[in-house]
This record gives C-alpha cells, structure tokens and sequence, in this order.
C-alpha cells in the first residue's frame, strides 16, 4: 500500500487517484458522507439486491424480514402465490411494522397504533377511525388507499427474490447478464432446501468483506485448511470471470487431480504449505461430485453485497448487510437439495463446519477486514495497491488476480458517480 496522488479536500468530497480501479482510496471504507450517500444511490438506486428464497415463503402468508441497505424490508407471498417485498414501514408514523424474523400471516398490524395491512401492503384498518364517543377519529375524507405500504419492484431467478427501489434499471435477467444468470441456475437447478442460517457481525466496513469475496489469490494464502488438504490450490484449472461493466464475478477450480501440481507449493515452502495439521475427523474430506462440469470451488459475487458458494459440497448464500461506517452483519444461509439423501445431507451439515464466524476456512476472512479497518482509520488519504494480473477488468484464465476487485471499483464509482 502506498501514498495517493488525492488532492487536500472536505471529507465529504472523494477524488479518486489518477490511476483508477488499481488504486482504491482508504476514504471509501472510513467517510461517514460516502456512507450516507451509498444508501442513496447504491441502496436505493438503480440496483438489483436479494432478499430471500422463494423456498422460504412458500404458502401464502409466509414472510421473512431482511433489509436494503439500511432500510429494513419484508418479503412475503400473497393470496395468490406471487412474492412482494415492501419496506418494512407503518405509513402512520413510521414504527417498524414486523418484528418478527419470518413467520406466517393474513396480513400486518402495526403495534404502535394497530394501523393493520392486508397481504398486498393496502391499508385496511384504523383503530378508532370514527374516534369515541362521538369524538375525535380520522376526518371523513379521509383515504385509506393513499397510505398503503411502500411496494418495491421485484423480479425473480431461479428462485432467488431480488428488489429495487429502482423503476428504470433493466430488468434483473439483464441487469446480471447471460453469465452470471446461467451460474445462478446452475447452483439453484434442483429445488432445495435450507438447512441452517446464522448470522456474523464483523467490524469494519461491508466493502472490504466485498473485496475479501472477490480476491481469488488470498485464499490458498490466508486459509491454512484449503491448501493443507489441497482442496484449493492457484495451481488447480480455474479462472476468474468478471460481467461486463465488473460489478459480478465467478470465481471457480477444480480439484486437483495430480500432485504434482502441488509442487510448487512444496517448492517455494509458503506459508500455506503446512504438512503438520491433521484432522480428527477425515470424513469432513469424504466428497461427491457435485455437478457435470467437475467445479468443486466456485464463488460468485452479485453486486453490491451477495455472494453464492460452492465449496465442495457445502452450498450457501451470504448478504453483507452494512451497519455503520465501520460495521457490517453478515447473514449465511446454508442449504442443500430436496433430493439428498440423508447421508449427504449429513455430509453438507459436516462440511458447513468450512463456513461461518468460526469455520475451518472462513474464520480468517472475519479477521482481516478489522485488521484493515483499524489501520486506515486515521489514513483516508492514503490508497491500497490493485495490479495483481494487471490493471484492467477482464476475466482472466489465472486466478492470481485482482481483477475482480477492480470491477466491483468500476460499477461502485458509475452507481456511485464518482
């Protein structure tokens, strides 16, 4: 990491360094005015974001809360069996209208004034509308249809619930592109189902949880697990993916098949390279192929803030969900499919032993973002260094690359307009 050619300005004002996306101003993860502005034009802008699994409402009624940045939202099915996602808002006073994280309804009552909606967030109570007594009460001309919860967009792929605040982006085949659309329903081609779900809260800003997803290089550098049993190695056939525009990436490998493309791990004596660790459980190794094409890693950014993985046979989803300038929660949903037998699925419930705030490969990954975010705090003019595999975005066959990052830069300054 070294100086940037920023120019003295308020911190409100970013000037991004001449040369570009291989170089990213610490201000981004630290400025308070880019934070705000961010649940503006990224959040509530011209942007796709995930909220749910159309497997986890699946009645009418069925709901689950989750937010859009900052903004909390509820997703729900209706009476006829399509999905809605509303901000989870009563339009009286604004109090939260749904506590609950999920659950099953025939429609909303605010707790605060039992304002109640139906399924289709339309107003369709008051209480003492006509007051008491002959008394007070909401005036006569008074409209039950202008104050109906706040509707987002809502598009579907293969079974994953996307809203915008947006009525102008494309929609959300187009917006993803022909790519990143077929690696969705590749993961999501067999219906599922959920096997568990927690949360991680981390301190330091969501983006450099996003850069952490994006960099394919670290992993067999950073996680000790991943190449001490050789299940992801940089010498291993993969490559890096990344959308036109740079925004989503797929990251993918496949084991290795020859030790002897292991050497070179041996041979430059890397930290990764640790022939000491030995598991207690081995079955934890015990995999099965799980699709045609022979990919057993493969991660894939949508931006801003959802990843979809596969490594091995441990399949999840995860949204960082931004809680401040210098703090984030992140949500795991781990799944399988409905057609597993028991066996495997006791299997994937093993191998989520990889993931999470204390996995044997992710634990890492909940470290290094604080390990930044305390460093930079008093540098916001000083800038990180990007040009592994180059300075450009394009995909590329080698995963010793920073390509990916570098695109999330290019769609975060157009979305951002900086």
């Amino acid at each position: 990491m070294q100086d940037s050619s920023l120019a003295t300005s308020p911190p409100s004002i970013l000037n991004w360094p001449e040369l570009g996306v291989c170089r990213v101003p610490f201000q981004v993860f630290t400025d308070q005015a880019l934070y705000d502005l961010e649940q503006e034009r990224l959040f509530r802008g011209d942007v796709w974001h995930w909220v749910g699994l159309e497997t986890e409402t699946p009645h009418p009624g069925d709901f689950k809360t989750n937010s859009i940045g900052e903004t909390p939202v509820l997703l729900i099915r209706d009476l006829q069996g399509d999905m809605q996602v509303f901000v989870n808002r009563c339009a009286h006073r604004g109090a939260r209208l749904c506590i609950e994280n999920g659950g099953n309804v025939k429609g909303f009552t605010c707790v605060y004034h039992n304002w109640s909606y139906d399924l289709h967030g339309k107003l369709i109570g008051v209480a003492f509308r006509n007051g008491v007594n002959q008394q007070g009460g909401l005036p006569p001309d008074f409209d039950f249809a202008a104050h109906h919860l706040q509707r987002l967009r809502v598009d579907v792929v293969a079974g994953l619930v996307f809203a915008t605040f947006s009525q102008t982006v494309a929609p959300l085949r187009d917006w993803l592109g022909t790519r990143m659309t077929q690696h969705i329903e590749r993961i999501f081609s067999r219906p599922i189902r959920v096997l568990g779900r927690y949360t991680q809260y981390m301190h330091n800003n969501w983006k450099l949880y996003v850069e952490n997803v994006k960099d394919s290089y670290h992993a067999s550098l950073l996680h000790l697990f991943f190449t001490t049993f050789k299940l992801n190695r940089l010498t291993q056939e993969g490559a890096v993916e990344v959308s036109e525009g740079g925004g989503h990436h797929i990251s993918w490998s496949k084991m290795a098949a020859d030790e002897s493309e292991n050497e070179v791990y041996e041979r430059e004596r890397l930290r990764a390279n640790q022939d000491d660790f030995r598991l207690a459980e081995p079955r934890l190794l015990q995999t099965w192929p799980e699709f045609p094409d022979g990919v057993t890693h493969a991660i894939q950014t949508v931006f801003p803030n959802l990843v979809v993985q596969q490594i091995q046979n441990s399949l999840a989803v995860r949204l960082m969900v931004p809680k401040g300038v210098s703090e984030c929660e992140l949500q795991w949903l781990l799944f399988g499919y409905a057609e597993d037998t028991p066996e495997q699925t006791e299997m994937r419930l093993m191998q989520s032993n990889l993931v999470g705030p204390a996995g044997l490969v992710s634990m890492e990954d909940g470290v290094v973002g604080h390990l930044i975010q305390q460093t930079i705090a008093r540098d916001a003019d000083q800038t990180a260094v990007l040009e592994m595999g180059g300075r450009a975005v394009e995909s590329r066959t080698s995963r010793v690359s920073e390509s990916a990052i570098r695109g999330f830069w290019q769609a975060y300054r157009e979305v951002m307009e900086l």
